[in-house]
């Protein structure tokens, strides 16, 4: 691969798409500080959790490219050109990337493991299939000959690895033990992240549906598909709120209100969105108030560990 270039390095920062990294540590960092408010944290695990998940997504992202570029479906979407489709790189560099970056996420997936476990082997051996099968399911996503994104089903990986796995993986990895309130954030950051990626569907649905890409809009249609939005969205607040009783947080009421602010007033928007190109803004609008959401829990957590 040519990295020489100062332009090429741009093209790789471009490829790596940074503005998805923050969606996908959210479930890492909400899992690792609801472990700190059952008082145990240890930030080694923490840093190596997020640097892992990071590389996940990196890897996806290339992958995603990667498989795109050779069905094109990216010639005529409404977003943001990808590296291939703009041929500033090829696709025999980006499939050299890809390799790369899955020796990069084993080396620290296998870190991770093996500094949170030690030797504890069957808990290394569970988690090193779950981060192969991470790795796999961030590749199929748009390459093979039946990549499961263009048949409907990245909303249901999407909602098992960024939101129940990311949570439920970065609790268990701190404490060892098994809670069934961690499932409640984990569904909360999966529901969110599935809004997301089913956004990114209805902006591109009109492309999508000609290049055969049978997402779930392009199944049911961009009316149906906003109000499978509005589902996702309302769920995500009702187990906000679920969570927030449970706990019977000091100050709930605030912690409820202010969490899923940002989120109410994302979905307004989407019902005032009449047409697939008005939905690109609150692609970012939602990524980022799913992010700002787990960083927001994540403190009021810690507020309630050290002075409750």
């Amino acid at each position: 691969m040519k990295f020489h270039s100062t332009k090429k390095i741009k093209y790789w920062i471009q490829a790596t798409r940074i503005e998805t990294l923050p969606l996908s540590i959210s479930g890492i960092i909400l899992g690792s500080f609801f472990a700190f408010y059952n008082y145990s944290f240890d930030k080694i695990i923490f840093v190596l959790s997020i640097t892992t998940a990071i590389s996940f997504q990196i890897l996806s992202n290339f992958a995603n490219d990667y498989g795109d570029g050779i069905l094109g479906t990216d010639k005529n979407r409404i977003g943001p050109k990808r590296v291939i489709a703009s041929g500033k790189i090829t696709l025999e560099e980006l499939k050299k990337g890809i390799l790369v970056n899955v020796f990069i996420s084993i080396t620290l997936s296998y870190s991770l493991i093996k500094y949170s476990f030690k030797n504890d082997y069957l808990f290394i051996v569970i988690f090193l299939f779950l981060s192969i099968f991470s790795i796999l399911a961030a590749i199929k996503y748009t390459i093979g000959k039946t990549p499961y994104g263009y048949y409907g089903f990245g909303d249901i990986f999407v909602f098992i690895f960024f939101g129940l796995l990311s949570v439920f993986g970065s609790y268990f990895l701190q404490t060892k033990s098994v809670d069934y309130e961690v499932f409640i954030l984990g569904s909360v950051i999966g529901f969110l992240c599935v809004g997301v990626l089913n956004l990114n569907n209805i902006r591109d649905i009109e492309n999508d549906s000609k290049m055969n890409k049978k997402t779930i809009p392009t199944r049911i249609g961009f009316e149906n598909a906003k109000f499978y939005h509005y589902c996702l969205i309302i769920i995500s607040i009702l187990l906000t709120s679920t969570f927030a009783t449970k706990f019977k947080l000091s100050n709930n009421f605030i912690f409820i209100i202010v969490g899923i602010l940002p989120i109410s007033f994302h979905l307004f928007k989407v019902i005032q969105a009449k047409s697939p190109i008005e939905f690109k803004p609150l692609l970012k609008q939602l990524a980022i108030s799913t992010f700002f959401f787990s960083i927001f829990m994540s403190i009021f957590l810690i507020y309630e560990r050290i002075f409750f």
